[in-house]
């Protein structure tokens, strides 16, 4: 019965700790981009955003890794010889990664805080891709064990990759004409109103 109940908060944390992962990172890039707002938009901005990267990363996605690490250990408790499987040595060490992902985001945290980030929010948005294709793969090793195929799972994951840095890319590009279009917009709107 402990199995079950591991398994089911293990569960639960995941879930909390991808989704805290998800928003902190998308919260990063709306940091970022508020310092390209004017006075007095720029500080209220950033003030908001750094309060709730805090409490989202200090309150959701860290207790999240606590018990998703902590109910993996009593999963572990309950049947130890799963610690002999290939599977599970690879997704422990895609753990280990996600693990570090989760402390690196707290870096960034702090040093936008600090205001000294030099990450743009186009390489925010890449890094914050990082931890879907982590899920994936980790849902795919638990699911699959060591009957996952490798060759169906590389192309897969490929694919997701180059589906991402397309459309991060896409979106780059559409940000940059609808700047361009609203400031071709404001001196056409300036001329209208002096004549």
């Amino acid at each position: 019965m402990a199995y079950f109940w591991y398994k089911a908060f293990h569960i639960v944390g995941f879930v909390v700790w991808f989704a805290g992962l998800f928003y902190l990172v998308r919260l990063f890039i709306y940091h970022v981009e508020a310092g390209e707002q004017p006075e007095p938009a720029q500080t209220i901005l950033k003030n908001q955003y750094q309060i709730m990267e805090k409490r989202l990363y200090k309150i959701i996605t860290t207790p999240g890794m606590i018990v998703t690490v902590a109910m993996a250990i009593g999963i572990v408790t309950t049947e130890p010889e799963v610690l002999k499987q290939t599977w599970l040595h690879i997704k422990l060490g895609l753990v280990v990664v996600l693990i570090g992902y989760h402390h690196y985001c707290g870096r960034l945290l702090k040093q936008l805080a600090e205001d000294r980030c030099t990450w743009s929010s186009q390489q925010l948005r890449a890094l914050n891709e990082a931890p879907t294709l982590l899920l994936v793969v980790i849902v795919l090793l638990a699911v699959f064990k060591n009957s996952l195929p490798l060759d169906i799972t590389t192309w897969a994951v490929v694919g997701l990759i180059i589906t991402m840095a397309a459309t991060i890319q896409l979106y780059a590009k559409k940000r940059k004409r609808d700047q361009e279009k609203l400031q071709n917009e404001v001196p056409q709107q300036e001329a209208q109103q002096t004549i």
